[in-house]
């Protein structure tokens, strides 16, 4: 029976995508592996790999088209002794058997499991891209005579190990066994995992649709000019996401004022070392390794909040917001504690220059358990941040300014100014953990020598 190849959730956020470009034509053999197609994303543009072994039979959508939601069949792929004539009608017409919401959330999140590997997509693309020389055996049937869909690839491995098909539970489209399926013969876990996975996305879905609806917006506007700007699929994401966090994480704030005179010196006297190996460190550097290290000095705020319970983290992974054209992303930077300032650098350079083309994998912008936006660099003297889940904390950073202060002597004296505000988690860190962590990011900022040690 010829298989639906269905558009992959290639991300943890992704509801729909746009078909950029066909890499391969009706009438194409592929293996498990070969690349079909480049999808745009609401991050980024990812190649989709093939998950069975077969010929392309034909392509229902055509690339270019967007808004093509997850699990919609974009292509039919006919397994051996198959040919165009067994595809039905049904296959020829996708848009008609479009699935409830409510229906397609538990496909997503099923596609979205760590065992599929995100980007490569809505099933897993981690099998063998080389085609088996023995003949997959035919398909079986349950013990009601149903029958039993499965890859080729998973026959044989079943048949070569001896497992019964119908005590497997499929994570493919439709509930197709694949390789994987008959590798791990952990159904029960993958099933499981699956629902709590769509159980975490309703919420997400729900909170874009809070506030007055698009026509009522409009039609308080009716005769004022204004230009209508649709919205692209990061910023559905940013704002389902952003809105469920103000909705459903309980913020409190903690605010210190950081006098970073020191620490410019430092910088500028580093910097002209460094010049030679044409590095150049940013205050934006020293902050990401004061945070990272605040985090191993208070490693009870190095957390996440898991859903019903905490999840504490040993290595330092911070997030950095990057504005982009449109959006935002939060690359991750791992293991921040471990790495030297000019690593972190060039690292953060290189993330940074990526995000703005749209080029990361999701592996490079998912995870961490604290996040940094910096704002300084547009001259805000402070601001408060909007927690990115399941991150436990974001610190705020503005400019530096020259203000007025009291020394250490009593007399009047200007010093360079920075004001931070760190958004907490109160789920996950109370007052008195966010202070502890607060004070660690403010001692190694003020006393920068020490991140050295």
């Amino acid at each position: 029976m010829p298989t639906e190849i269905l558009m992959p959730a290639l991300s943890p956020t992704m509801e729909e995508g746009t078909l950029a470009k066909w890499l391969v034509k009706e009438g194409d053999e592929v293996s498990s592996g070969d690349i079909l197609a480049e999808i745009e994303t609401d991050k980024a543009t990812m190649e989709f790999e093939a998950v069975d072994e077969g010929t392309i039979g034909k392509i229902l959508i055509s690339e270019g088209s967007e808004g093509v939601k997850v699990n919609t069949p974009i292509a039919v792929l006919l397994e051996e002794g198959e040919s165009a004539d067994d595809i039905d009608s049904s296959a020829k017409a996708p848009a008609k058997e479009e699935k409830p919401q409510a229906e397609a959330a538990p496909k997503a999140a099923e596609a979205e499991t760590p065992e599929a590997g995100y980007g490569r997509g809505a099933t897993d693309a981690n099998e063998a891209t080389g085609k088996s020389d023995s003949k997959a055996p035919a398909a079986p049937k349950s013990q009601k005579g149903e029958r039993i869909f499965a890859s080729p690839l998973a026959r044989r491995i079943a048949a070569d190990k001896g497992l019964d098909l119908s005590q497997i539970d499929g994570s493919g489209p439709r509930g197709r066994i694949v390789k994987a399926d008959v590798e791990n013969a952990q159904p029960t876990a993958a099933k499981s995992e699956s629902a709590a996975t769509a159980k975490d996305a309703a919420p997400v879905a729900q909170a874009a649709a809070t506030g007055p609806s698009a026509d009522a917006v409009a039609k308080m506007y009716e005769g004022r000019e204004y230009e209508e700007v649709t919205l692209n699929g990061m910023r559905k994401t940013i704002a389902a996401r952003l809105t469920e966090a103000k909705q459903t994480v309980p913020h409190f704030y903690l605010r210190r004022d950081i006098q970073i005179d020191a620490l410019l010196s430092f910088r500028s006297d580093l910097n002209k070392q460094l010049e030679s190996r044409s590095v150049k460190l940013s205050v934006n550097d020293f902050i990401i390794k004061a945070c990272a290290l605040a985090l191993q000095s208070v490693p009870d705020a190095n957390a996440v909040w898991a859903g019903d319970r905490i999840l504490k983290l040993k290595p330092s992974d911070v997030a950095v917001a990057v504005a982009i054209e449109g959006g935002l992303f939060t690359p991750v930077l791992q293991d921040a504690d471990t790495k030297s300032l000019s690593t972190l650098s060039a690292q953060m350079k290189d993330l940074a220059t990526r995000a703005r083309d749209r080029k990361l994998a999701p592996h490079e912008y998912q995870g961490g358990s604290f996040a940094i936006s910096n704002l300084g660099m547009f001259g805000i003297d402070n601001f408060d941040a909007v927690i990115n889940p399941p991150h436990g904390a974001i610190l705020a950073v503005g400019a530096g300014v020259k203000k007025p202060i009291i020394g250490k002597d009593g007399e009047i004296t200007a010093a360079t100014v920075m004001s931070v505000t760190l958004s907490v988690d109160h789920r996950v860190i109370d007052g008195a953990l966010g202070a502890q962590l607060l004070n660690a990011i403010v001692e190694n900022l003020e006393n920068p020598m020490i991140m050295l040690a």
